[in-house]
C-alpha cells in the first residue's frame, strides 16, 4: 500500500496514530517479525500492554528495565510500546535513533499532573534543594531535576543523597510518601499522582481479602497509604512479579495495572492472580493511555516508521544528565550491570 507521509503525519498530529486499515487476514506476529529483521528495530513494551503486544515484544520491562535496554541496544530503530514519557526517554538516551511511539496520545495521568511551568516555580521556593524526580514524568521535568529514579531503584537514589541534603520529590506524592517512610526522609512532595493507583478500593479489596483468605495483598507503591498499609508486599512491577513467582503463597490479589497479571500467569500459571477492585464499576485499573496501543498500531508505526519522537537537542541534554545520574547510582548499588 502506498501512502503520502506527509500527509498521514499531519494526521497524526490530529488523532496520534496512523490511520490505515489492516487486512484481517494478515499474520501480524509474523510480520512485524519481519519488520524487526528488515529495519533493524527493537520492541520494548511495558508490562502494563495488551498481552498481544507483550508477547511480540523483544523486552518487557518496568521503568529501570525498559531504561536500561533503551540505553544499550545495538537496534537502528527503537519501537516503544508504552506512553509518551518512556519513548522520551529513550529519545533521551538515543540522540542518533530512530524513536517510535505507536500511539502519541498514549499519555501518563502522573506525567501530565506535573506542568513544567508550575513545577518550576514550586522548585524555585525551595532553592537549597535538589530534585529527584520519579522517571514517570515529561522530559521538561527531567530537565528540572536532578536525579532522576525509579520505583525499583528509589530507594536506593534518595539513600545516595547525605541526609543534611534536603530533596523535592516529584512528581508521585503516594510514592513520595512511602519513600518518605523507608527512608525517614521528609521530602518536599509535589502533588501528583496516578490515577490507577488512586482509584483502587480500600473497602473492597479488604472484602475481597475476607472471601479469599488465603490470597497476599501485593501492591505498586503508587497506591495509596490505606492500600499500602494492608498489603503482604509492596514493590515495583517487576518486584511484584518476581515475588509473586517465588513466593510459596498460590493466590494473590494484585494492585496495580493489569496488564501485569499476564505475565504472572504465564511465569507462574499454576496460580492465581486477582486484580483489585477499583472504588466503581469501570475497569479503571487499566490504564486507558497504555491500552490505546494494539497490535495493529504496532505494526503500522513500523511498516511506515511514524509516528516518531523527536526533541530539541538542549532540551535532551538537559534531561539526559539526571537519566545518567540515576544510571551510575543504580550501577553502583548493584541494582543494574
Amino acid at each position: 500500500m502506498d501512502i503520502n507521509i506527509a500527509g498521514a503525519k499531519n494526521k497524526i498530529n490530529e488523532i496520534g496514530f496512523l490511520d490505515i486499515d489492516v487486512d484481517p487476514e494478515l499474520d501480524l506476529f509474523h510480520e512485524i517479525e519481519i519488520l524487526k529483521k528488515e529495519k533493524n528495530a527493537i520492541v520494548l513494551a511495558h508490562y502494563y500492554q495488551e498481552p498481544d503486544i507483550q508477547d511480540v515484544a523483544d523486552y518487557i520491562g518496568d521503568s529501570l528495565g525498559l531504561a536500561q535496554q533503551a540505553a544499550m541496544t545495538n537496534a537502528g530503530m527503537i519501537v516503544f510500546a508504552g506512553v509518551n514519557f518512556m519513548a522520551e526517554t529513550a529519545k533521551i538516551l538515543n540522540h542518533s535513533k530512530k524513536v517510535l511511539l505507536p500511539d502519541l496520545k498514549a499519555g501518563c495521568s502522573l506525567a501530565d499532573s506535573a506542568p513544567a511551568d508550575l513545577f518550576k516555580r514550586f522548585k524555585d521556593k525551595y532553592a537549597d534543594h535538589i530534585v529527584i524526580s520519579y522517571i514517570n514524568c515529561s522530559a521538561d521535568i527531567k530537565a528540572l531535576s536532578d536525579i532522576i529514579c525509579t520505583s525499583s531503584n528509589a530507594k536506593a537514589i534518595i539513600e545516595s543523597v547525605p541526609r543534611e541534603q534536603p530533596i523535592i520529590f516529584a512528581p508521585d506524592k503516594n510514592l513520595g510518601a512511602y519513600l518518605n517512610k523507608q527512608t525517614g526522609r521528609n521530602m518536599v512532595l509535589w502533588n501528583g499522582a496516578c490515577m490507577v493507583h488512586e482509584i483502587f478500593s480500600l473497602e473492597k479489596i479488604t472484602k475481597l481479602k475476607m472471601r479469599n483468605p488465603g490470597a497476599k495483598l501485593i501492591a505498586h507503591p503508587e497506591c495509596e497509604e490505606a492500600v499500602l498499609r494492608i498489603a503482604d508486599y509492596i514493590g515495583s512491577t517487576t518486584q511484584l512479579l518476581n515475588y509473586a513467582v517465588t513466593d510459596s503463597c498460590n493466590e494473590f490479589i494484585v494492585a496495580t495495572e493489569t496488564g501485569i497479571l499476564h505475565q504472572m500467569q504465564k511465569d507462574a500459571p499454576g496460580k492465581t492472580f486477582i486484580p483489585a477492585p477499583p472504588n466503581n464499576s469501570c475497569a479503571c485499573n487499566d490504564c486507558p493511555h497504555m491500552k490505546l496501543n494494539t497490535l495493529e498500531k504496532l505494526y503500522l508505526c513500523m511498516q511506515y516508521e511514524t509516528p516518531e519522537i523527536t526533541m530539541d537537542e538542549g532540551l535532551r541534554l538537559a534531561a539526559l544528565k539526571p537519566m545518567e545520574r540515576m544510571m551510575q547510582i543504580s550501577k553502583a548499588a548493584g541494582l543494574i550491570k
